[in-house]
Protein backbone atom coordinates (compact mmCIF):
# COMPACT_ATOMS: atom_id res chain seq x y z
CA UNK A 1 0.00 0.00 0.00
CA UNK A 2 0.92 3.62 -0.89
CA UNK A 3 1.89 5.57 2.39
CA UNK A 4 0.23 8.73 3.02
CA UNK A 5 2.41 11.24 4.43
CA UNK A 6 2.49 13.83 7.72
CA UNK A 7 5.29 16.37 8.27
CA UNK A 8 6.23 17.28 11.85
CA UNK A 9 4.97 20.50 12.52
CA UNK A 10 8.37 21.46 13.22
CA UNK A 11 10.04 20.29 9.78
CA UNK A 12 10.79 22.73 7.37
CA UNK A 13 12.95 21.26 5.20
CA UNK A 14 10.07 21.33 2.13
CA UNK A 15 9.77 25.89 3.05
CA UNK A 16 11.21 27.80 0.13
CA UNK A 17 13.00 29.81 2.94
CA UNK A 18 14.72 27.04 5.95
CA UNK A 19 17.08 26.31 8.19
CA UNK A 20 19.17 23.65 7.82
CA UNK A 21 18.26 20.55 5.31
CA UNK A 22 16.05 21.76 2.36
CA UNK A 23 14.29 19.69 -0.30
CA UNK A 24 14.33 21.38 -3.65
CA UNK A 25 12.08 19.06 -6.08
CA UNK A 26 9.07 17.99 -3.81
CA UNK A 27 7.81 15.03 -5.97
CA UNK A 28 10.71 13.29 -6.79
CA UNK A 29 11.50 13.29 -3.57
CA UNK A 30 8.73 12.36 -2.21
CA UNK A 31 7.95 9.17 -4.89
CA UNK A 32 11.27 7.81 -3.75
CA UNK A 33 10.62 8.32 -0.62
CA UNK A 34 7.48 6.52 -1.03
CA UNK A 35 9.16 4.03 -2.68
CA UNK A 36 11.64 3.12 0.08
CA UNK A 37 9.12 3.16 3.17
CA UNK A 38 6.92 0.68 1.19
CA UNK A 39 9.90 -1.63 1.29
CA UNK A 40 11.35 -0.50 4.44
CA UNK A 41 11.00 -2.65 7.78
CA UNK A 42 9.67 -0.82 11.19
CA UNK A 43 9.79 -3.88 13.22
CA UNK A 44 13.09 -3.84 15.71
CA UNK A 45 12.56 -7.65 16.12
CA UNK A 46 13.05 -8.18 12.23
CA UNK A 47 15.17 -5.43 11.38
CA UNK A 48 18.58 -4.90 13.61
CA UNK A 49 18.90 -0.68 12.54
CA UNK A 50 15.37 -0.02 13.87
CA UNK A 51 15.80 0.74 17.67
CA UNK A 52 12.09 1.18 18.43
CA UNK A 53 9.22 -0.60 16.53
CA UNK A 54 7.78 2.02 14.04
CA UNK A 55 10.56 4.32 14.23
CA UNK A 56 12.99 4.20 11.06
CA UNK A 57 16.05 6.05 9.58
CA UNK A 58 15.52 5.32 5.93
CA UNK A 59 18.35 6.17 3.41
CA UNK A 60 17.73 7.96 0.37
CA UNK A 61 20.82 7.74 -1.94
CA UNK A 62 18.63 8.31 -5.02
CA UNK A 63 17.30 11.43 -3.73
CA UNK A 64 20.53 13.00 -3.36
CA UNK A 65 19.95 15.51 -6.41
CA UNK A 66 16.69 16.78 -4.85
CA UNK A 67 17.83 18.25 -1.42
CA UNK A 68 20.42 20.58 -0.32
CA UNK A 69 22.92 19.80 2.61
CA UNK A 70 21.99 21.18 6.24
CA UNK A 71 25.57 22.21 6.75
CA UNK A 72 28.64 23.51 5.78
CA UNK A 73 32.22 24.13 7.23
CA UNK A 74 32.76 26.44 10.31
CA UNK A 75 33.71 29.39 9.32
CA UNK A 76 34.85 32.98 11.23
CA UNK A 77 33.84 35.23 8.28
CA UNK A 78 30.58 37.55 9.57
CA UNK A 79 29.81 38.09 5.29
CA UNK A 80 29.27 34.11 5.23
CA UNK A 81 26.61 34.32 7.84
CA UNK A 82 22.62 35.43 7.86
CA UNK A 83 20.24 36.09 10.93
CA UNK A 84 17.59 34.29 11.28
CA UNK A 85 15.01 33.21 13.78
CA UNK A 86 14.72 29.47 14.78
CA UNK A 87 12.33 27.83 16.48
CA UNK A 88 12.10 30.84 18.93
CA UNK A 89 15.82 32.10 18.97
CA UNK A 90 17.90 34.36 17.18
CA UNK A 91 20.59 32.83 15.76
CA UNK A 92 23.56 33.31 13.58
CA UNK A 93 23.60 30.75 10.37
CA UNK A 94 25.75 29.87 7.60
CA UNK A 95 24.66 31.13 4.50
CA UNK A 96 23.11 28.33 2.14
CA UNK A 97 25.45 29.25 -0.32
CA UNK A 98 28.72 27.42 1.41
CA UNK A 99 26.53 23.94 2.21
CA UNK A 100 28.77 21.27 1.36
CA UNK A 101 28.13 19.23 -0.87
CA UNK A 102 25.47 16.30 0.40
CA UNK A 103 26.94 12.94 0.98
CA UNK A 104 24.30 11.14 2.32
CA UNK A 105 20.37 11.66 2.96
CA UNK A 106 18.99 10.24 5.60
CA UNK A 107 14.73 10.53 6.08
CA UNK A 108 13.66 9.81 9.52
CA UNK A 109 10.11 8.30 9.55
CA UNK A 110 7.54 7.28 11.71
CA UNK A 111 5.01 4.69 11.39
CA UNK A 112 1.47 6.73 12.82
CA UNK A 113 1.45 4.32 15.71
CA UNK A 114 5.06 4.99 16.90
CA UNK A 115 4.46 9.10 16.38
CA UNK A 116 0.74 9.20 18.72
CA UNK A 117 3.08 7.20 21.05
CA UNK A 118 5.26 9.88 21.15
CA UNK A 119 5.09 12.02 24.51
CA UNK A 120 5.48 14.91 22.58
CA UNK A 121 2.15 15.02 20.61
CA UNK A 122 -0.56 16.72 21.62
CA UNK A 123 -4.60 16.31 21.14
CA UNK A 124 -5.00 18.71 18.30
CA UNK A 125 -1.98 17.41 16.27
CA UNK A 126 -3.44 13.53 17.40
CA UNK A 127 -6.85 14.55 16.09
CA UNK A 128 -5.36 16.24 12.40
CA UNK A 129 -3.02 13.28 11.71
CA UNK A 130 -5.79 10.81 12.78
CA UNK A 131 -7.95 13.05 10.64
CA UNK A 132 -6.10 13.01 7.64
CA UNK A 133 -5.21 9.48 7.06
CA UNK A 134 -1.75 9.21 7.19
CA UNK A 135 0.41 5.96 7.48
CA UNK A 136 3.68 7.59 8.30
CA UNK A 137 4.85 10.49 9.61
CA UNK A 138 8.38 12.41 8.20
CA UNK A 139 10.33 13.60 11.56
CA UNK A 140 13.38 15.11 9.64
CA UNK A 141 15.39 15.48 6.52
CA UNK A 142 19.17 15.21 6.95
CA UNK A 143 20.83 15.89 4.17
CA UNK A 144 24.43 15.31 5.67
CA UNK A 145 27.81 16.42 4.78
CA UNK A 146 30.83 15.07 6.76
CA UNK A 147 31.08 12.16 9.21
CA UNK A 148 28.51 9.39 9.20
CA UNK A 149 26.43 8.77 10.65
CA UNK A 150 26.06 12.63 11.56
CA UNK A 151 26.53 13.68 15.09
CA UNK A 152 23.43 14.99 16.86
CA UNK A 153 23.36 18.55 17.57
CA UNK A 154 24.01 19.48 21.08
CA UNK A 155 20.56 21.11 21.29
CA UNK A 156 19.16 18.08 19.92
CA UNK A 157 20.92 16.02 22.09
CA UNK A 158 19.90 17.73 25.11
CA UNK A 159 15.44 17.71 23.47
CA UNK A 160 15.94 13.95 23.47
CA UNK A 161 17.53 13.55 26.66
CA UNK A 162 15.09 16.09 28.66
CA UNK A 163 12.34 13.28 27.23
CA UNK A 164 11.55 13.83 23.12
CA UNK A 165 12.90 10.72 21.96
CA UNK A 166 11.63 7.57 23.11
CA UNK A 167 14.87 5.70 22.22
CA UNK A 168 17.21 8.53 24.31
CA UNK A 169 15.30 6.65 27.54
CA UNK A 170 16.64 3.37 26.68
CA UNK A 171 20.29 5.25 26.60
CA UNK A 172 23.04 4.07 29.48
CA UNK A 173 25.61 6.61 30.53
CA UNK A 174 28.29 5.12 28.44
CA UNK A 175 25.75 5.81 25.39
CA UNK A 176 25.13 9.21 26.26
CA UNK A 177 28.85 10.33 26.65
CA UNK A 178 29.77 8.72 23.41
CA UNK A 179 27.08 11.09 22.03
CA UNK A 180 28.10 14.19 23.52
CA UNK A 181 31.49 13.71 22.33
CA UNK A 182 30.48 13.27 18.86
CA UNK A 183 27.71 16.17 18.57
CA UNK A 184 30.76 18.52 20.37
CA UNK A 185 32.87 17.56 17.68
CA UNK A 186 31.24 17.78 15.35
CA UNK A 187 29.73 21.09 16.17
CA UNK A 188 32.94 22.54 16.40
CA UNK A 189 33.86 21.79 12.72
CA UNK A 190 30.27 22.20 10.82
CA UNK A 191 27.68 25.08 10.85
CA UNK A 192 24.24 24.85 10.13
CA UNK A 193 23.11 26.28 7.08
CA UNK A 194 20.21 28.73 6.19
CA UNK A 195 18.24 30.77 3.15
Amino acid sequence: MKPVFYTWPKLTAFDAKTVGSKVTDFVRFLTILGEAVQAFDFNAETNEHVDTTGQGGVFLPEALPYVTSGVGPKSVKLSDHVMREWRGEIKPFLKREHAAPVESLLVIVYTVAAYLADPQVDASERTEIEAGGASHVIVAVLANAGPKPPAYSPSRLVANLAGGNNDAAKWDADTIRAHAVAADAYASEWSVVAD
